[in-house]
């Protein structure tokens, strides 16, 4: 694998990890909405990765396939029940006076961000050294 490559799969990394902070932010945002545009209240969402072959401009000169990539492969909409909260004043409230409200754990999805980002900073990590290796390729070369 090409130097070139591995920036274009740290890359892809770091978008597939962009798009799995936005989703979990959304989560977050919308962890106490109980009326969305669909009816009834807002549904977690989750990231799904796949991997994915880093074409480049060279890979056509070296006639070979290059590295291994991540992208987004599918957005899921959690399909549990919602929550129940007994509240009979709520506009939302039913009948008995319970709302229906996200199925969410806010700790999780917070210990979800964190990964999210070490993981977008691991791939900046690596983009980095790739950086410094051709930086140290083109002062030898002088």
């Amino acid at each position: 694998m090409s130097l070139f490559s591995a920036l274009q799969v740290s890359a892809s990394g770091m978008s597939a990890q962009r798009t799995r902070a936005e989703m979990l932010v959304e989560n977050m945002a919308n962890a106490e909405t109980t009326r969305t545009p669909e009816g009834g209240p807002y549904r977690r969402k989750d990231v799904v990765f796949s991997t994915d072959v880093q074409a480049s401009p060279f890979s056509a000169v070296f006639q070979k396939e290059l590295g291994q990539g991540v992208r987004v492969a599918d957005v899921v909409v959690d399909d549990r029940p919602p929550e129940m909260r007994y509240m009979p004043g709520h506009p939302d409230a039913d009948a008995n006076g319970y709302v229906a409200f996200p199925h969410m754990n806010p700790a999780e999805e917070m210990v979800d961000l964190l990964n999210a980002s070490r993981s977008y900073q691991s791939n900046v990590a690596a983009m980095s050294a790739v950086k410094d290796m051709l930086n140290r390729a083109i002062d030898l070369m002088r």
